[in-house]
């Protein structure tokens, strides 16, 4: 049995935020699990959904609605709308609604109270297979950005064997890069523990959650999205074993999700929206620390309630050195970012996620996975229209470092 770390005190506000205690960034876990049962009555929505995407009551177009949750992968949502670059594309927006789960997000954005969303990938799946529901990927939101945290005990994998590990959502890439892990070591992830010596435990829990019951001793680790891994750097309650972009990389995490309708009723608002997420990408990629301040609670901007520290670390820090010696990076030679920005949605990438979810243990009804065909989700659930214009219009693939082609072969460790 783990020796429990002792309980992390808060000092201050910002302790509060870090570990997620603040009354403002609490999510109960049951508000994950409400997300199967919005998805089970997404079929009914669809007729609405059209209604909606097209005009109001008054017939009058409505502003530009952006939904998400306060992790870095919304940063270029946040960023577009910090430096209206929605507003250069002549888009009228309102202020971007930040959402405490991904449940009540999945739930507004069904219902057309929401037009574009960042949402996990394999989610999507969910959506539009699972569900039925007419949404489609226009671009990617960013690569990587997400790592396995751990208490300080726990030195390898094999470590993890009878114990629990957090992850926010079955259907999310956290889960998917986690198991992949597991299986290469001979552990086997489980919801239940059955008495078997290299079982894996995994529970939903929300990021904010997540760093207080790793420093209380609950769970030996999580795999979440920044910057809940730089939080616990920063005070020292854990350490990252491994980050995600070292072995699937530059994967995608959230996704650009908008519904089918705007897309084909709208494509010249549409191409406004995807313009400004990209043009903001790159702006990202230039600016790393103004990003930061942008989005810290610091700013003013209410984007999000975590402290400019730790957002410089989750979008800035990445010493190869330091990662290497711990292992948390063993591929060094891959040059890449803590987390980038690049809005291309590579359809090798779509195809592997789907091979890689039929081998992933989920909870829920999951008998739509063992229909779907690789390639051919890879061309029906990606509209990647916009984007490449999008790309073009922000100075081209290279702006971007990515290959002319717009193709690539995945590179899983």
């Amino acid at each position: 049995m783990r020796k429990k770390s002792p309980p992390v005190t808060p000092q201050n506000d910002q302790d509060l935020h870090q570990l997620g205690a603040c009354s403002c960034c609490s999510m109960s876990r049951r508000d994950f699990m409400q997300l199967t049962a919005v998805l089970g009555a997404a079929a009914l929505l669809p007729n609405k959904i059209t209604r909606a995407a097209t005009a109001d009551g008054a017939g009058t177009l409505h502003p530009l609605r952006i939904g998400y949750l306060p992790i870095t992968d919304a940063s270029p949502f946040l960023v577009a709308h910090a430096k209206k670059f929605y507003a250069e594309e002549g888009l009228d927006v309102e202020q971007p609604k930040l959402f405490r789960a991904w449940p009540q997000l999945v739930e507004a954005f069904l219902a057309g109270q929401i037009d574009v969303i960042h949402l996990l990938a394999p989610t999507t799946l969910m959506v539009r297979y699972g569900s039925k529901f007419p949404a489609k990927i226009v671009a990617w939101n960013h690569v990587n950005g997400s790592a396995l945290t751990v208490a300080p005990d726990v030195n390898n994998l094999r470590d993890l064997a009878g114990k629990t590990v957090a992850v926010p959502f079955w259907f999310s890439i956290h889960n998917v890069i986690l198991q992949h892990l597991l299986r290469k070591e001979g552990l086997v992830a489980v919801s239940k523990f059955s008495g078997k010596a290299n079982e894996v435990k995994l529970v939903i829990m929300p990021p904010p959650d997540m760093l207080s019951a790793l420093a209380n001793g609950s769970i030996a680790g999580y795999i979440v999205a920044e910057p809940f891994n730089a939080a616990a750097e920063n005070l020292k309650v854990g350490k990252i074993l491994r980050f995600t972009g070292d072995v699937w990389q530059s994967h995608a995490c959230c996704v650009v999700f908008m519904r089918e309708a705007d897309l084909e009723l709208r494509p010249e608002w549409s191409q406004g929206v995807v313009n400004s997420i990209v043009k903001a990408q790159r702006w990202i990629r230039e600016n790393r620390q103004e990003t930061a301040q942008i989005l810290s609670k610091e700013s003013g901007n209410n984007y999000t309630p975590h402290p400019q520290a730790v957002l410089e670390r989750a979008l800035s820090h990445y010493d190869a050195d330091t990662y290497s010696q711990q292992g948390a990076l063993q591929h060094v030679d891959w040059q890449q970012r803590r987390i980038d920005f690049q809005p291309f949605p590579y359809p090798s990438y779509t195809e592997e996620l789907v091979r890689l979810l039929k081998l992933t243990h989920v909870e829920g009804d999951v008998k739509f996975l063992n229909g779907l065909n690789p390639s051919a989700v890879a061309k029906d659930l990606v509209d990647d229209r916009f984007v490449r214009k999008a790309i073009e219009k922000a100075g081209g693939a290279k702006a971007f470092d990515l290959p002319d082609s717009l193709l690539r072969k995945e590179n899983l460790a």
